[in-house]
């Protein structure tokens, strides 16, 4: 069951506190001097932040199963899916994690969840959405970068979740790109290699019993056209009369990036896929430009009415 009569708040490298009720305390304020004579309190370790979004996910969000990815500094993507979140395996996760792989979590698909995700959200408006509703605020790239994990007064489709994340948003300033409904999100308590090695931690978890409700979303319950027929086996005349094709770079990337959104696969790890095979070409713009086409491709995708599976 969640807890809703406290509000439990995480100030920077601090240990997490409890205070009865909301609070009016901002994550931006420094933690108090300890009184004289005492000594500070120790800062928060690595598994105690993982275990603050992990218990916070479990008994607030009642998100009882999880799909956890790891990236290794080859590019290698490797899953656990489904996995129960009492029994993931985090000493696991630790190897991988000092030998450069980056970590990622994500509630199971193909569940129904009352949680959505917001990334890069700056951190003075995750602390005002962590005042107002419950969430989840997760810092991984200082300064300022968040996640925000917003539970939900209903839980919610993958296709419903799409639709609220990229609402939420545009009005958030949040990543664009970001907007799948089944992202994944740095795992708290490990190191983020795409940030020279700088640690991701949770500055807030909230519990006032205060949902959000996605009513005001437009479209939210309207199912997508998952009857889309697929086209037939292009014949010898078909392949002579199809569409001029971009055989450009720019334009290979393009149905390279669309064929695997299609596919289901997930944007982030398409995006660093897209860094490796446009550097050679595009040298220092290459993170722009994958970060581009990815977002331009997913919005594509999505109106072209392709079902992620």
């Amino acid at each position: 069951m969640a807890r809703t009569s406290t509000q439990r708040l995480i100030f920077g490298p601090g240990r997490l506190r409890n205070a009865l009720g909301p609070t009016r305390l901002d994550l931006e304020e420094q933690r108090p001097r300890p009184p004289r004579g005492r000594e500070e309190e120790p800062t928060m370790k690595a598994g105690e932040h993982t275990a603050a979004l992990l218990d916070w996910w479990r008994d607030v969000a009642t998100v009882d199963r999880v799909d956890l990815a790891v990236r290794r500094a080859d590019g290698e993507m490797a899953w656990h899916r489904e996995r129960r979140i009492t029994s993931l395996p985090l000493s696991w996760l630790r190897a991988e994690n000092v030998r450069g792989a980056d970590v990622y979590v994500r509630p199971a698909r193909g569940w129904d969840w009352p949680l959505v995700f917001l990334d890069d959200v700056d951190r003075r408006l995750a602390s005002r959405i962590a005042r107002r509703y419950d969430c989840a605020v997760v810092e991984t790239s200082p300064p300022g970068g968040c996640h925000v994990w917003l539970r939900c007064a209903r839980p919610l489709a993958e296709f419903q979740r799409a639709r609220a994340q990229r609402w939420l948003a545009e009005r958030a300033g949040a990543d664009p790109a970001s907007v799948s409904g089944e992202h994944l999100g740095r795992l708290a308590g490990f190191k983020n290699w795409k940030r020279n090695g700088t640690w991701v931690n949770v500055l807030a978890v909230t519990a006032n019993g205060r949902s959000w409700e996605p009513g005001a979303v437009p479209d939210l319950d309207r199912e997508p056209d998952t009857m889309r027929p697929r086209p037939k086996c292009p014949t010898r005349q078909s392949r002579v009369h199809r569409p001029h094709r971009d055989l450009s770079p720019s334009g290979q990337d393009w149905a390279w990036v669309c064929a695997r959104l299609e596919r289901g696969r997930d944007p982030d790890h398409v995006r660093q896929q897209l860094v490796a095979r446009a550097r050679p070409r595009r040298r220092g713009d290459a993170e722009r430009y994958a970060s581009r086409t990815v977002r331009r491709a997913a919005h594509h995708v999505e109106n072209q009415g392709h079902p992620r599976r």
